[in-house]
This record gives structure tokens, C-alpha cells and sequence, in this order.
């Protein structure tokens, strides 16, 4: 009995990574529109770095620096947004 249930789980999962992506109704993204999601989650990977960078820094200048590379990242997400 066993072996009959995890056939019909595998088949399942097979299934489930045949089915489309995309929901039914949704429109598919403009190529456009997956650039902008991927150029954000490119800047907030950065931002996360450089938080994390900025947590530990302890010399004056290269927090300053961490500090300025933060705002530009803040302004560059708050215009792709």
C-alpha cells in the first residue's frame, strides 16, 4: 500500500513542475518589467551587504563611505519603485 501512495506522490510532483507558471488570469511580465525586478532584488541584495557592512565598520571614514553607498542604493530602489 505504501508503494502505491508514493507513486501517486511522485506523480504529483511531476505534475506540479509540468503546470505553467503563470496563474490563470494573470498577465506574464513584460521583459521590461523583469529587467526592473531583477535590477531591485540586485539592490537590495546590495543594500543587505552593505548594512551588514556598515553594522561592523569602525573606522570613521568607511562608515562614511558605507553610509554614502547606502543612500544611493536607497534612491536607485525608491526610483525603480
Amino acid at each position: 500500500m505504501a508503494r502505491g501512495w508514493e507513486s501517486k506522490d511522485v506523480e504529483s510532483q511531476v505534475e506540479a513542475t509540468q503546470a505553467p507558471v503563470h496563474k490563470p488570469g494573470s498577465n506574464p511580465k513584460t521583459p521590461e518589467q523583469l529587467k526592473n525586478d531583477q535590477e531591485r532584488k540586485d539592490l537590495q541584495l546590495s543594500r543587505t551587504r552593505i548594512v551588514n557592512d556598515l553594522a561592523t565598520a569602525t573606522h570613521p571614514q568607511h562608515r562614511k563611505s558605507l553610509e554614502a553607498a547606502l543612500a544611493h542604493l536607497d534612491k536607485k530602489i525608491a526610483d525603480l519603485s
